[in-house]
């Protein structure tokens, strides 16, 4: 038995299909289009004609994708990216209008307590923090014994960071002065303080970061983990050597070319104020968590008109 699950975020759109088993289910297809949607959002706040029209075609793409699979039914839902507007409910209803799909319109807590869903699915945690660094917000679970302490979201991403302060490809020095003082505003609204050694990582830009980091420290393939010190010699070495930074996510990861400085700034800042070790990197994340919350945690015995496209 097949379900969808369509992604609307910041910075990308994605559609995945999963077989379900008796407790749990397998990826068999991931279709990624890199939408940029917070890059789209006007000066007063709104969701542009463009982002929305931009949505619209990608969805109508899906749809076409859907159309010649056998689906039970398909999950749609939208973060940061509609989450973050001013004109959020106009912009469902176009979407729902001009697609069929019934959109989804998770809070920043709920989006952080699906990562965490996700990631304890293929992994266990015992104590740290899970970061899952979108497009247009951060989200982050502090655990403890496998349960959730605090989860809280952040209302600055990868691109949305990118989109006020970096004028060309990659961030200057400035530039990245400016984004270290804004993220650093933002985490002292957190009230956890402590030390949390270890960081689990999902999401796009932490899946990036790791692949950067593979490559420059010959690692094995396939390896999940990063250490903070060559996150942040990764950084400052992309400071210095612009060129050698351009060819590095040329190379290993071309679509975040402008967003994955950003990004791991982010990361580093975080890991920075918990006195963080290590990045493990988790294959799951919220589209596994929102599914499994809707198979197995709450049920899903609904038949949409999806499930007979």
């Amino acid at each position: 038995m097949m379900y969808g699950v369509i992604d609307i975020g910041s910075n990308t759109i994605r559609l995945s299909l999963y077989k379900k088993t008796d407790s749990s289910f397998k990826l068999m297809l991931n279709k990624k289009n890199m939408a940029g949607l917070a890059g789209h959002v006007s000066r007063n706040g709104n969701l542009s004609k463009k982002g929305i029209k931009k949505t619209i075609g990608i969805l109508r793409a899906y749809r076409q994708i859907l159309n010649n699979i056998e689906v039970k039914e398909v999950f749609v839902f939208a973060t940061a990216s509609l989450r973050n507007v001013k004109n959020t409910q106009e912009a469902i209803k176009i979407i729902n209008e001009q697609t069929g799909f019934d959109i989804d319109l998770v809070s920043g807590e709920q989006e952080a307590i699906y990562d965490f869903v996700g990631a304890t699915h293929v992994m266990n945690l015992d104590k740290g923090i899970l970061i899952d660094i979108g497009g247009g917000s951060t989200e982050l679970v502090f655990y403890s014994n496998g349960e959730i302490e605090k989860a809280v979201s952040l209302p600055i991403g990868s691109l949305s960071l990118y989109t006020k302060f970096v004028k060309n490809i990659l961030p200057t020095k400035k530039e990245l002065s400016k984004m270290k003082d804004c993220i650093n505003d933002e985490l002292k609204t957190i009230e956890i303080s402590g030390e949390y050694q270890i960081i689990c990582g999902v999401g796009g830009t932490i899946r990036g970061a790791c692949k950067l980091n593979n490559e420059i420290f010959d690692m094995v393939s396939g390896n999940r983990n990063i250490e903070i010190k060559r996150l942040n010699e990764m950084l400052r070495d992309f400071s210095e050597e612009r060129k050698y930074a351009v060819q590095k996510i040329i190379k290993n990861i071309p679509d975040r070319i402008h967003t994955i400085i950003p990004g791991m700034t982010i990361l580093e800042s975080i890991s920075e104020k918990y006195n963080s070790e290590t990045i493990v990197v988790s294959e799951y994340g919220i589209r596994e968590g929102y599914l499994y919350t809707k198979l197995f945690l709450e049920g899903s015995n609904s038949d949409s008109s999806d499930s007979e496209q």
